[in-house]
This record gives C-alpha cells, structure tokens and sequence, in this order.
C-alpha cells in the first residue's frame, strides 16, 4: 500500500481540555472510528502537541459514540489514500513507552485489529462493559505487526497466540481477568472514569511520575545490571530536584504540593 503525506483533518479528531487532562476523541462514528490517514495523521499531530506541552501531564484517548472505539484502519480509504510514514503514525508514538506523558484509553466499544492496538500502546484502559477486542488480522492475510503481536509482553504466551492466531474476539470482562485493562465499567461511566485516573495521575509530582513510567517500561526490557543503574540514577535525579522536598513538606505541613514546573519528559529510547 502507497504511503504518502497526508494534512490533519480537525473534523476526525477533537480535543477538549480539562486543566491539566487533555482529551482525544476519534470522530467518526459514521464508519465506526475507522482510521484514515487523515485521522491517523491528526492524532499523530495532537499527540505531539501535547507531548510537548509541559501543561498537560496526561491524555485520555477516546472515540464517539458507544459501538465502536475504532473498527481499525478504513481498508477503502487507505487504499486510495495512503498510509501516513510508520514514523508519523500514533500507535508507533505511544508504543513502549515511548511518549512521557502518561496516556490512557477511554475504550467507548470495540477495539478491532488496528484500534486495537492503538487500545495497547495507551499505558492504561477503562473499558465499557460491551467493549470487545480483537485481532482480525491474519483473516486478511497480514499480521498485527504495530502493537498486536507484541501481546506476549502482556499476556501469557498461550493467551496472545490464541487472541493473534484465532482472530477471535475478547469480551471486556475477559481482558479485565487477564489485566489487559484496568477497570470495565457501565458505558456513561468510562470517560468520567478515565479523565478521574488521568487527573489523579497530573496531581502528583509530573518528574515523578515520568521517572516511574519510563522505569517500568524499561524493566519489560532492560537486563538487571542496566535496571538497578537506571533505578539509582533516577532516584538520586529526583531527591536532587526540588519535588522530593515539596512533597515531605506537603506531607508534614498537611497540604497539597506545590509542584515545580513541570518539563516534557524525554524519550526513554
């Protein structure tokens, strides 16, 4: 399939702030969230924006409507539009960790193939409970090569194969008992369930909260040596800073903290 440049299209994609929690929403309920290159290309330049923006210390990332999160890509489109470059593509952006701030799905439906995997390279997921996930790839003769079959990382190895080989669908509850979302809930219920987690998560310390993430990511892959190193450096860069200090005072004091400005985290690649 041809790739090309493709201009960000306002009208596939929203974004709405609530202080410091910015909100994504794939609009496109016409053909179920299906990504184009256009949507593909806006959420790419959204998430950037924002990743760089040191007010907004975390994203939640959700779709209109309550059918479908996204059906993946929009085989009629992409196969006239184009495909934007891997490096400009969302899922490639968020996956292992790369992106500092926090992002977590708000999953309003199903998560089919390439919505899918948008869904796993988030680093949290509140689902609704009629969700489903699936990954329908190989009926098509491809393979979920964005985030799909690295499922093993988050599953057991048995659980991924049947989920990529089958290609059958996983119900909400089911990817709540494996842990691959974190909570599943009524369907009016997973926004303002996720915009509370993601404010939960801006409220602390944002050096703090960069320093976890990219060391949690970097135990999935790291050796143990080069773990410890990274656990120390990271421990004495934040009693260095002056966080460490608000937070005792806050504590003593028995007040919230004030937080230092907060940097845009660096990429842990």
């Amino acid at each position: 399939m041809a790739q090309q440049s493709i201009s960000p299209s306002p009208r596939t994609v929203t974004e709405d702030r609530h202080g410091a929690v910015a909100v994504l929403t794939i609009d496109r309920p016409h053909v179920r969230n299906a990504l184009d290159g256009a949507t593909l290309h806006a959420l790419f330049e959204h998430l950037t924006v924002l990743g760089a923006d040191p007010s907004v210390r975390a994203i939640v990332l959700t779709a209109t409507g309550d059918k479908a999160f996204s059906a993946g890509l929009d085989l009629k489109a992409l196969a006239t539009d184009g495909l934007p470059e891997l490096a400009t593509r969302p899922v490639n952006l968020l996956r292992d960790g790369r992106f500092g701030t926090p992002v977590i799905a708000a999953v309003n439906g199903a998560a089919i193939g390439g919505g899918f995997e948008l869904v796993l390279a988030c680093d949290l997921r509140v689902a609704a409970e009629h969700a489903v996930f699936a990954l329908p790839e190989v009926s098509r003769g491809i393979a979920a090569s964005e985030g799909g079959t690295d499922l093993p990382l988050q599953l057991p190895l048995a659980v991924a194969l049947e989920i990529g080989l089958a290609g059958e669908p996983l119900t909400a509850q089911r990817a709540l008992q494996l842990g691959l979302v974190n909570r599943v809930l009524p369907a009016e219920q997973v926004l303002p369930a996720a915009v509370e987690l993601a404010e939960r998560i801006a409220g602390h310390s944002p050096a703090a909260v960069a320093a976890t993430k990219e060391l949690m990511y970097r135990s999935l892959t790291d050796g143990v040596d080069e773990r410890r190193a990274a656990n120390r450096a990271a421990t004495e860069r934040l009693l260095a800073g002056p966080d460490a200090a608000e937070g005792a005072a806050a504590f003593v004091e028995k007040r919230q903290p004030r937080w230092a400005d907060p940097v845009v985290a660096s990429s842990i690649c």
